[in-house]
C-alpha cells in the first residue's frame, strides 16, 4: 500500500522534475516572447526558491513573485485596528499565528503581546470558541484573516458562537479575495506578467471557476497548481504549451482536488454570514474594489468594526519609505532589488510585511538564496 509519505516524495522526484525542465525547455523554443509567471501565493514562492526551480527555467520565462499571502497584503490601519482593541480592558485578541509580528504603524502585535494586552496567537480558530468559554467575563475578539482557503472556517466559527450562544465573541474581519489582486496586477501600466499560477487551496474552496474572467479579459494563462516541485513544474509546462499554441484558458493541474465549482457548502455558508465589501486597502497595491469580504449587516450586533467603530476610525498608513514591498506585492520589483533586503530588513526585524510573513517573497528570497 502506498504511503502518504512515498506519494508526497513522488512530487519531489529529481528525474521528474529534471525531464519536466527539459519539456520546458524544448517547448519555450516556440515561443516569439519572454513569459513573465507570477505565482499569486508565496506558499509557490517558496516551493520555487527552495527548491531552486527558477535555475531550471530557459532564459525566456521569469517568475514574477504576486501578493503572496493575506498577512502580506494586511495594510498598517488594519494591524493598528487589532492593536487598539488589544488595548481595551477585557478584551482577548485572537488571531492566526503569522499575524503576530507583522508591523503595523505602532509595533506587531508581539510587542502589545510582551507590554502586556492578551492576545493570543491560534492555529485553528475553532480553537476560539473554547477561550470565549473560559472567559465569559472577557470580551473575545477574533481578528480573521485569510484567502477564501480559511474564509469558510470563520463562517463556521461563526455559526458556532450563535448555536452556542456565545454573547462575548466578535469578528474583525479581513478576509480578502485573489482574483481582485490580479485584475490590480494587470491594470497597471508597467506590468510584465503575461500568464499566472494560481493557488490550488483558493481553488479547492471557490474552484477553478473564479479565474476565466481574467483569461478572457487580458488573454492570459492561469494555471491552478498544487505546491510541491513536480506540481508547479508541470504547471510551468502547461502554462508554456498555451503561449506557444497561441491560446488563453484556465487548466486545472491540481485536478486531484479542485474543481470547477469548488465546495459549494463552503461557499454557501460563505455566503450566508458575509458580503463583499465595497472596497479594501491592500499592502502594495492600494484600494481595490470588491476584493475583501465583510459581515452582513444582520450581524453587525458580532462585527467589531461596528461595535467599535469610534475607536477604529484611523487613516491610511504608508509602509517605511525605504521597504519596496509594494513594489515586489506587483512584481514590479524582486526583493533583491529593494535596498534594506538582509540589512536593514531581515526575518529577525523586518520593515515590511514580504519579510515578516512566512509566505513573503523577501522571506523565501532570505531563506533559500541568501542576502
Amino acid at each position: 500500500m502506498l504511503k502518504l509519505k512515498d506519494l508526497y516524495q513522488g512530487f519531489r522526484d529529481p528525474e521528474t522534475i529534471a525531464n519536466l525542465a527539459q519539456q520546458i525547455a524544448t517547448t519555450a523554443k516556440r515561443l516569439n516572447e519572454k513569459i513573465y509567471v507570477m505565482e499569486v501565493c508565496g506558499g509557490h514562492t517558496h516551493t520555487i526558491m527552495k527548491y531552486g526551480l527558477n535555475q531550471l527555467l530557459p532564459d525566456n520565462i521569469e517568475f514574477v513573485h504576486g501578493p503572496g499571502c493575506p498577512v502580506c497584503i494586511m495594510p498598517k490601519e488594519r494591524i493598528d485596528h487589532a492593536a487598539l482593541l488589544a488595548q481595551q480592558p477585557n478584551v482577548i485578541l485572537v488571531t492566526l499565528g503569522d499575524m503576530i509580528r507583522v508591523p503595523g504603524s505602532k509595533g506587531s502585535l508581539a510587542q502589545f503581546r510582551s507590554q502586556g494586552c492578551d492576545i493570543r496567537p491560534i492555529y485553528d480558530p475553532l480553537d476560539t470558541l473554547n477561550i470565549a468559554k473560559q472567559n465569559p467575563d472577557k470580551q473575545v475578539i477574533f481578528f480573521a484573516i485569510g484567502f477564501e482557503t480559511s474564509t469558510p472556517m470563520t463562517a463556521v466559527l461563526i455559526e458556532q458562537s450563535i448555536v452556542q450562544g456565545l454573547d462575548n465573541l466578535l469578528f474583525h474581519v479581513n478576509h480578502v479575495l485573489v482574483p481582485p489582486a490580479i485584475d490590480a496586477v494587470m491594470a497597471d501600466k508597467q506590468t510584465k506578467v503575461n500568464a499566472f499560477i494560481g493557488p490550488a487551496h483558493v481553488s479547492v474552496i471557490s474552484g477553478a471557476k473564479i479565474y476565466r474572467p481574467a483569461a478572457e479579459q487580458y488573454h492570459t494563462p492561469v494555471v491552478v497548481s498544487g505546491f510541491e516541485p513536480v506540481d508547479v513544474m508541470e504547471s510551468i509546462l502547461r502554462i508554456v504549451q498555451q503561449r506557444a499554441d497561441g491560446i488563453a484558458e484556465v487548466d486545472v493541474q491540481y485536478s486531484r482536488a479542485v474543481t470547477e465549482q469548488g465546495n459549494l457548502s463552503a461557499q454557501n455558508l460563505v455566503n450566508k454570514f458575509m458580503q463583499v465589501r465595497p472596497s479594501f486597502r491592500w499592502r502594495g497595491l492600494g484600494p481595490l474594489t470588491d476584493s475583501a469580504l465583510q459581515l452582513k449587516p444582520e450581524y453587525a450586533h458580532l462585527d467589531a468594526e461596528v461595535v467599535y467603530q469610534d475607536l477604529l476610525a484611523v487613516a491610511d498608513i504608508d509602509d517605511h519609505k525605504a521597504c519596496q514591498c509594494g513594489d515586489i506585492l506587483r512584481g514590479l520589483a524582486k526583493p533583491k532589488d529593494c535596498k534594506v533586503f538582509g540589512r536593514g530588513c531581515s526575518p529577525e526585524t523586518p520593515l515590511g510585511s514580504c519579510m515578516v510573513s512566512s509566505e513573503g517573497a523577501c522571506n523565501a528570497y532570505y531563506r533559500y538564496n541568501g542576502v
